[in-house]
């Protein structure tokens, strides 16, 4: 009995010294790394979204054709006046969404600014039109201007085949989707190499051409609003060109849930990022002209390599090398961003609900992702899909005026939201009116069935939502429930969770 008390006295002991130990290893533990909820991650910071921003704007356009703005001016003075133009504009939009961004902190782009503003169908709308048409056939005709470029060489004196090109661009969106889809910081690591990239052929033909300038070559520059062509419907045109060349301003908002502080982030990057942009487009103008005359810049069918032919010769090859890398930059900036606009649509119920899970292992919206990756390669197929974005890109700029209307109505309905940054309420009426003219002026300037098949196809949204969405019709249910459990097992994906 003893020998038994004398046992459980000392096992009472030893527990106690092991439940002290234990609370005090408790106490001094570090703190474990990883996150607490399996949600997306802040992993985004000032440089890195500038990065973004200057990623995505400069594509392939500026290398391969700035000749779109030059053939509706027809004259150097106004071309360069309409490339700053754009750059202010681009500068004043972004500055709107840097409102938007800090106020309803949430990512998607347009998307949950609509929402909030005028309702689920205008927010539906727009993901509808932008993830099946506008920002795949983007993603797609980017990595076929890559595919393009890289394959050249390897076909000297002809075009390549159409197979190669078509499966190079597949094999180019199979691999940034798989990079963005493992990732966070690993896209992000990969838009700054190629960001910084094509900073470097932008600064080699930039300072080319200021030697050139500082040379004495001025004559393109000579009487340069000489036989300008000063028409509403040819500035229209001509700023339409320009601002296509400078799309991607909004891109930091589809990723504000993943930026490092982004009250101060999201404006910085802003500023610093877009008129960044416009000195480059605007100096890389003047480059052009040092060496081309109008003519002679407006039958090139790659400005850049022209460019490099005749000032940097015998190491020209540079130029259409560092385009490519430019051009798959690009590509990954977009992916990168409109892969988290289907995260977000999913996650408000407007699209399949297992596009709006997250990798378990991987912390990103992989599903959303790869959606994303499909549909760009579907595009591929077809012959051309060049005029399919000329047509629905009038949409674009419809949904940037009503984004931007949003902000002067919530002015006044959601009085009560925090605004770290408040523009001053001219700036986004001047967008507004902008906007609208801008989507006007190619409908009245050339007018063509297929804007009206455009607006069709946007309208045709609202069969699904009403559908899918607003009544949730129970057959609809049955099919996507199993869909969605076979797609998270097979993914290892979850529903976001919300941080404590």
């Amino acid at each position: 009995m003893l020998a038994s008390s004398a046992s459980e006295d000392w096992s009472e002991r030893e527990m106690g010294k092991t439940s002290l130990r234990k609370r005090r290893e408790d106490e001094n533990a570090i703190p474990s790394p990883e996150p607490k909820t399996t949600s997306l991650q802040k992993e985004v910071g000032l440089v890195s979204g500038i990065c973004i921003i200057v990623g995505t704007i400069i594509g392939s356009g500026i290398f391969i054709s700035p000749k779109s703005v030059l053939s509706n001016t027809e004259a150097v003075g106004p071309c360069l006046i309409i490339w700053a133009a754009c750059g202010i504009l681009a500068t004043l939009g972004a500055l709107c969404f840097a409102e938007l961004g800090t106020m309803i902190t949430k990512s998607g782009g347009e998307y949950p600014y609509l929402m909030e503003a005028f309702g689920p169908i205008p927010a539906y709308l727009f993901s509808w039109t932008s993830l099946f048409v506008i920002k795949p056939t983007s993603f797609a005709i980017i990595c076929l201007s890559f595919s393009e470029y890289v394959s050249a060489p390897f076909y000297a004196g002809c075009e390549p085949p159409q197979v190669v090109v078509k499966c190079l661009a597949a094999a180019a969106i199979l691999l940034i989707t798989t990079v963005n889809a493992l990732s966070v910081r690993l896209g992000s690591y990969v838009q700054n190499i190629f960001t910084a990239a094509k900073l470097v052929i932008v600064a080699i033909i930039i300072i080319s051409g200021m030697v050139l300038l500082a040379q004495g070559n001025t004559k393109n520059f000579e009487n340069s609003f000489e036989g300008s062509k000063v028409t509403v419907g040819a500035i229209s045109l001509a700023f339409y060109n320009g601002l296509w060349a400078y799309d991607g301003w909004n891109q930091l908002n589809y990723i504000t849930e993943e930026l490092k502080n982004p009250f101060r982030n999201l404006p910085l990057s802003i500023v610093i990022g877009i008129p960044l942009v416009t000195v480059c487009y605007i100096l890389m103008n003047v480059a052009y002209f040092t060496v081309m005359t109008t003519t002679e810049l407006l039958q090139s069918p790659a400005v850049a390599v022209t460019f490099g032919d005749r000032v940097l010769y015998p190491a020209s090859w540079v130029v259409p090398l560092f385009v490519a890398f430019s051009t798959i930059g690009a590509a990954n900036g977009s992916c990168f961003t409109a892969g988290r606009l289907i995260y977000v649509a999913g996650r408000e119920g407007h699209m399949l609900q297992a596009l709006s899970y997250i990798s378990v292992k991987r912390l990103t919206p992989a599903p959303a992702i790869i959606f994303y990756g499909i549909i760009a390669i579907i595009y591929i197929i077809p012959g051309d899909i060049n005029s399919l974005v000329n047509y629905f890109s009038f949409s674009a700029w419809l949904f940037y005026g009503m984004t931007v209307l949003g902000l002067i109505v919530m002015r006044f309905t959601r009085k009560e939201l925090e605004r770290p940054i408040k523009v001053p309420i001219v700036i986004p009426i001047l967008v507004t009116v902008i906007s609208v003219f801008l989507v006007l002026a190619p409908i009245i300037s050339e007018p063509a069935l297929e804007y009206l098949y455009c607006v069709l196809f946007i309208l045709s949204g609202l069969i699904f939502y009403f559908l899918f969405v607003y009544y949730k019709f129970s057959w609809a249910q049955r099919i996507s429930k199993p869909v969605t459990m076979y797609l998270q097992m097979l993914m290892e994906v979850v529903p976001p969770e919300v941080a404590p």
